[in-house]
């Protein structure tokens, strides 16, 4: 009979390690999953943000040139290709050129994400293209 109350009591202990086990273990795989799809969902928009920024300098950069389209905006056609991606244009060093001088178009661009659904946090990007109007010719 000792026996079995002995037996009894180690079992109850396992059972009570493996609970407090259980305890400590789930908070922090909570935490660290929580932080993994913080991280991963600021990746993605950082990412986003870098596409759209270089669609942006690639949409302006021919318009800098005035015997491409004299009627055109270079920063206008970077603010329609960042907001046709989501993204607010905060930045465009993409000034006319009459010449036939390689220039590079500069913008920067940035968006609002919710980490978790809870966080605010402003992602931003800057990207540069060069554009050529030699190229034109051939």
């Amino acid at each position: 009979m000792d026996d079995d109350h002995a037996l009894g009591a180690l079992t109850r202990d396992r059972g009570a390690a493996g609970t407090l086990l259980l305890a400590v273990l789930l908070p922090v795989a909570v935490v660290g999953t929580a932080l993994v799809l913080g991280l991963s969902q600021l990746a993605i928009a950082r990412a986003a943000a870098q596409a759209g920024a270089d669609a942006a300098a690639l949409a302006a950069g021919p318009i800098t040139f005035h015997a491409y389209d004299g009627r055109g905006d270079p920063v206008a056609a970077a603010r329609d290709a960042a907001e046709d991606n989501g993204l607010t244009l905060v930045r465009c060093e993409c000034r006319k050129d009459a010449t036939w001088a390689e220039r590079t178009v500069v913008v920067g661009v940035e968006t609002g994400v919710r980490v978790l659904g809870i966080y605010p946090v402003v992602v931003t990007a800057e990207a540069a293209a060069r554009f050529t109007p030699v190229d034109l010719l051939r």
